[in-house]
C-alpha cells in the first residue's frame, strides 16, 4: 500500500469515527428531548381555569415580564397537602432581573372560593392549585401568568439525583443524625429535607424556613444547570414527571429556556413580614396593607 493510501485511508477512518460520534450525539440528545417532551405535555401539564395560558404564551412571544407562582405542597402535613413554600417569581428579559418574593404560608387572608379569612396555605388544600392561584392574585393584585406546584418530597429526589448540592447556612444547629454548619453545607436528599423542615430551632421561625427553602431550590437549579448534570437528564425528567404539575407545556419551557435565560444576572429576593397574633387559638400572621402594596409595587416596577 502506498503512503497515499495509507494516508487516504487514516483520513477516510477518522472521518467515519467522527460522523458516527456525532450521529451517536445527536441521537442521545434527540432521545432526550422527546423523552422531556413526552414527560412534560403528558404527565407535568396541567393547565387550570385560574389561568388564560394563551395571555402567557403572547407575553412569551414578545419577550415580556411573566409572573409564575411557585408552590411546594407538603402532603405530610396533610391529607391533601397544603402549600407549605409559596413564592412569586418575576421575570423580567429586558432588564435582565428576576426576582422571587416569599409568601409566608401563616398569612391571614381571604380564601377566593370560601368566602373566609384563613391562613393562605389553606387554599391549597380546600381547592387545590385553582383556589391558590386565585387567592394570591386577590392578596397581591396580580395577575399570575404560570404556576408550578412541586411535591416537596421531590426536592430530596431530585437532590439523590444530582448526586448532592450546596447552600450557605447562616447559622449552625443538629437536627436529629445530622450537624449543619455555619457557611457552606454539602447535602444529599435526606439532609436536604431536615435542612428546610427545620423550625424551632430557628430564631425567625417560618422566615428561616422559607429563606432554607429558597436556598434548596437554587441549589437544585444551580447544579442541575451543570455540565456533569447532562447524563442524569432523563432520571431528573422522570423524578420532575412523578411531583410537579404546572401550565407550561414544552414549547414554553423551551421559550423560557432560551429567551429568558439573561434574567439569571440580576437575582433579588424578598420575604414578605408581618406580625404575629392568635385568633380564637389559632396562629396568623397579619401582613399590613402597606407591606402587601410595597411588595405589589415590587412587582409591578419589573413589568409583572
Amino acid at each position: 500500500m502506498t503512503r497515499a493510501k495509507k494516508k487516504w485511508s487514516i483520513g477516510k477512518t477518522l472521518i467515519i469515527i467522527a460522523l458516527v460520534f456525532i450521529l451517536a450525539v445527536f441521537g442521545y440528545v434527540l432521545a432526550m428531548y422527546f423523552h422531556a417532551k413526552k414527560t412534560v405535555n403528558s404527565e407535568m401539564h396541567s393547565p387550570v381555569e385560574a389561568i388564560d395560558t394563551s395571555i402567557g404564551k403572547d407575553k412569551m412571544q414578545k419577550k415580556e415580564t411573566l409572573n409564575i407562582l411557585l408552590l411546594g405542597i407538603d402532603s405530610e402535613e396533610d391529607k391533601n397537602g397544603r402549600s407549605d413554600a409559596m413564592m412569586i417569581l418575576t421575570i423580567d428579559p429586558n432588564g435582565e432581573r428576576m426576582q422571587l418574593i416569599s409568601i409566608p404560608r401563616d398569612t391571614r387572608t381571604e380564601i377566593v372560593g370560601r368566602d373566609i379569612q384563613d391562613k393562605i396555605n389553606h387554599a391549597y388544600a380546600f381547592g387545590g392549585a385553582e383556589m391558590s392561584i386565585d387567592t394570591i392574585e386577590a392578596f397581591l393584585d396580580l395577575d399570575v401568568d404560570y404556576y408550578v406546584s412541586m411535591n416537596m418530597s421531590g426536592f430530596e429526589n431530585l437532590v439523590d439525583e444530582l448526586g448532592t448540592i450546596t447552600v450557605n447556612s447562616d447559622m449552625e444547629w443538629s437536627e436529629g443524625k445530622y450537624d449543619f454548619n455555619f457557611g457552606k453545607n454539602t447535602m444529599d436528599g435526606d439532609k436536604t429535607m431536615a435542612y428546610v423542615r427545620m423550625r424551632k430551632q430557628d430564631p425567625t421561625g417560618d422566615f428561616g424556613r422559607n429563606k432554607r427553602q429558597r436556598q434548596v431550590i437554587e441549589g437544585i437549579i444551580a447544579e442541575g444547570a451543570s455540565v456533569g448534570s447532562v447524563p442524569k437528564f432523563t432520571g431528573l425528567v422522570s423524578i420532575l414527571g412523578n411531583n410537579m404539575e404546572t401550565n407550561l407545556d414544552m414549547d414554553d419551557m423551551q421559550k423560557l429556556l432560551l429567551n429568558y435565560q439573561g434574567a439569571r444576572k440580576n437575582f433579588e429576593e424578598y420575604q414578605m413580614t408581618g406580625e404575629g397574633t392568635t385568633i380564637d387559638g389559632v396562629y396568623y400572621l397579619e401582613v399590613s396593607e402597606s407591606e402587601v402594596e410595597k411588595v405589589h409595587d415590587m412587582i409591578n416596577e419589573l413589568g409583572g
